[in-house]
């Protein structure tokens, strides 16, 4: 696999760096890695670096980002937090990604049996975590359909999975509410946003097409959403 240069970061498309994500994801599955020489992506990268894609992501040791993209050095701005809730400096960091950087594609992803959101759904308190988790609450209320209250925990699997699908999708929209720069950036079509779920048990990467913006093409959404 090539390093990404500069030239090929300025002619890929967000789809097509989405299309890379995917087709990475696909290889990690397989246990199929693409040939690489990750001392020579260190070299050729020491003096810049063009990254397709900025990936929020939970800082989960089960979900180590480059691997399950089967991705090299230079190729994606990683950030990670607990929960993979947004915050200003994440939204700056993306901003500096995208407008400075290049970088085509936003992904937000969580990942299933995710311990930040148990721990917020048992309202738990300890520290500064208390302030991080009191930011998944909000998709924790979002959730109706576990109407049981003894149920709406962490005991709860099918609960903790809805929430964690609800927090992603409220991620994307708290990233493009908060940035007028990567607001703008969508709507000319220079990048894209999107939110996905990794699966512990497989490996597997699933996107969400209904969170996916770029632009105002309608059609683009359709299209991507019959691809994935």
């Amino acid at each position: 696999m090539k390093t990404i240069t500069k030239e090929i970061q300025e002619h890929t498309t967000p789809l097509e760096a989405l299309e890379v994500l995917k087709q990475g994801n696909k290889r990690f599955i397989k246990n199929i890695s693409a040939p690489r020489d990750l001392l020579q992506q260190v070299n050729e990268t020491v003096t810049g670096q063009w990254p397709l894609t900025t990936i929020l992501s939970c800082i989960d040791s089960r979900v180590p980002i480059e691997l399950i993209f089967d991705q090299g050095i230079g190729d994606i701005f990683s950030i990670r937090m607990a929960g993979n809730v947004v915050n200003a400096d994440i939204v700056g960091s993306m901003e500096f990604a995208c407008k400075i950087a290049g970088s085509k594609l936003i992904v937000v992803m969580g990942h299933t049996n995710c311990g930040a959101i148990k721990g917020a759904c048992d309202h738990v308190e300890m520290g500064n975590l208390t302030g991080l988790l009191a930011k998944i609450q909000p998709a924790i209320y979002e959730e109706k359909s576990t109407t049981n209250p003894n149920t709406r925990n962490s005991s709860n699997s099918t609960f903790v999975e809805k929430v964690s699908i609800i927090n992603v999708k409220r991620s994307v929209n708290s990233i493009i509410e908060r940035s007028s720069v990567l607001q703008q950036m969508i709507e000319r079509g220079e990048i894209g946003i999107i939110g996905a779920m990794y699966e512990l048990e497989t490996g597997k990467v699933h996107f969400y097409p209904e969170t996916f913006r770029l632009g105002s093409s309608q059609a683009t959404v359709q299209e991507l959403s019959s691809n994935i």
